[in-house]
């Protein structure tokens, strides 16, 4: 049986509708034209597909969202799909309260700040947790998070592009924190990349 390209498509990955192309593109505030441009197809047609007057061939739409999908990788920030307000321990938090606010939260790190100058001094892994409740024994309930946590999560400013990020990530950074105004304001991991990814399907 012959399968055409559209049925391939069809087929092989989720396809966003119509009715979501003009929500897309008001948010990466494109017009029509800017967005035919972009697509290599006419203005009326993206105006057609938007009233639902044309129900366009799949590789259209596919070649349509593509075109707000390269606008919007070049165009938004850290701050625009972090994760906000950071949940934080501090140095002297008490090991068995961080590990349960990970467990609860279920979280695999914790950055930890200095609540009186806001530093960011390290990171308290669940790795960090199980080594010393293993090296440690009984011991451990009596352990503070400055004697387990390892070095601070990398921070980078509230403007870096998503690209950026992603970067980071895929070289096996577990997280970056974003700050704002010598503030951490925000942590972006792997998921929330992940949670962007599944928005533009």
């Amino acid at each position: 049986m012959h399968m055409s390209y559209d049925y391939y498509f069809v087929s092989a990955m989720p396809i966003p509708s119509p009715e979501e192309l003009r929500p897309l593109r008001l948010k990466a505030g494109l017009t029509q034209s800017e967005v035919a441009k972009r697509a290599g197809v006419s203005q009326s047609l993206i105006a057609r597909i938007e009233s639902g007057k044309v129900n366009p061939r799949v590789s259209t739409l596919l070649r349509i969202y593509r075109a707000l999908e390269s606008y919007l990788e070049d165009e938004l920030t850290a701050c625009d799909i972090m994760s906000s307000p950071v949940v934080y321990v501090t140095p002297d938090t008490e090991l068995v309260e961080a590990t349960r606010i990970m467990w609860e939260r279920g979280f695999s790190q914790l950055p930890v700040i200095k609540p009186e100058t806001r530093e960011n001094v390290g990171t308290l892994f669940d790795d960090d947790v199980l080594s010393a409740f293993i090296r440690e024994n009984a011991r451990a309930s009596r352990l503070t998070v400055s004697d387990v946590m390892s070095d601070p999560l990398p921070l980078v400013p509230c403007g870096t592009k998503v690209r950026v990020v992603a970067r980071m990530l895929s070289r096996g950074v577990p997280a970056v924190l974003v700050e704002q105004g010598m503030k951490v304001v925000g942590i972006i991991t792997k998921s929330d990349i992940a949670k962007l990814l599944l928005k533009r399907l």
